[in-house]
């Protein structure tokens, strides 16, 4: 009777170091788990949205983190957003996930005004943050879609240490999402073909209008010209590219034999003539109901429409006196 009892008060024994054991085995892989190594760009982006978005947007840039590194994250803190400077590539993963809710920001500002070129934009680029403009130029020639048009006019926090490839995609991608989220706020499919024709249209309203309030009314001149076969016959489709602040003259109106030029060709130019603002955009999918025909710009600064031919030349002699 007595090693009955031995055998039966040595059962639960092991069952107890049974499950220390495994416990064990368990904070101790975890302990290495948080110990291994991350390697990962210095300097992250991270997006705005909860830890998983952030680990998801980490995966996607190649860096070693799994589903279980959100919820330690959370645990954590809330990881910063924007980009941020890891000092290092590499380090252990409790190191690397604690850096995302306390590294410093690595940034610098840069703007990009409504109905400014490219062109210019890349120039300003390069004087302002030393950057190579051939080298922004061919990154922007390879990876945009259009020549024109392309980037949102918004202020962009970037880091310090950035290619300039680097950059004109991050601007690219940046862009591309704020132009979906406006074609699914407005209710129009976001095929690029079709929001190009949208962006040209409000690349010209963006470079005539004298205001954010003019805008639909620009609008309605285009589409009514547009409808009769009129030339458009506006200035601002000559302020493509370079030529963006230049004064058109008669004699650039003449010798300019590009699409850009209403005076000579019909409808729409084939491309955006400037980047637009959500301002623009609303009014070329929303212009006014009239039925102007032509604008001149007033003493006052504002534009003054008419429907019929002599009552804008009258216009036009009365803004010159």
């Amino acid at each position: 009777m007595k090693k009955t009892r031995k055998k039966t008060a040595a059962k639960p024994t092991r069952i107890y170091l049974w499950i220390v054991g495994m416990i064990v085995v368990i904070i101790a892989s975890f302990m290495a788990y948080l110990l291994s190594t991350v390697t990962s760009p210095k300097i992250v982006y991270i997006p705005q949205g909860s830890v998983f978005k952030s680990i998801a947007h980490l995966q996607e840039e190649g860096v070693n983190l799994y589903k279980i590194d959100a919820f330690i994250l959370r645990l954590l803190g809330q990881p910063q957003q924007g980009w941020i400077d890891l000092q290092s590539e590499k380090m252990s993963r409790i190191e690397y996930l604690y850096k995302l809710t306390t590294a410093k920001a690595a940034t610098r500002q840069i703007t990009l005004i409504p109905g400014e070129t490219t062109v210019i934009f890349l120039r300003q680029l390069s004087e302002e943050h030393s950057l190579d403009l051939k080298r922004l130029e061919q990154a922007y020639e390879k990876n945009a879609p259009f020549k024109e048009g392309n980037l949102i006019p918004d202020t962009y926090s970037i880091p310090h240490e950035i290619s300039e490839e680097e950059l004109i995609i991050y601007l690219l991608n940046e862009s591309e999402k704020k132009m979906k989220q406006w074609a699914d706020e407005y209710k129009q499919p976001f095929s690029k073909e079709k929001w190009l024709q949208i962006v040209t249209k409000a690349s010209v309203i963006q470079k005539e209008a004298a205001s954010v309030e003019d805008m639909p009314y620009v609008s309605s001149v285009i589409d009514n010209r547009n409808k009769k076969g009129m030339r458009l016959q506006m200035d601002g489709t000559l302020n493509y590219g370079e030529y963006s602040h230049q004064k058109v003259t008669a004699r650039r109106i003449r010798t300019d034999k590009t699409p850009y030029n209403t005076y000579k060709n019909k409808g729409l130019p084939l491309y955006p003539v400037c980047n637009v603002s959500k301002d623009a955009i609303r009014a070329a999918l929303y212009p006014k109901q009239t039925d102007y025909l032509y604008f001149v710009r007033g003493k006052n600064g504002e534009h003054i429409y008419s429907s019929y031919f002599s009552t804008h030349r009258k216009n036009i002699a009365n803004a010159t006196k």
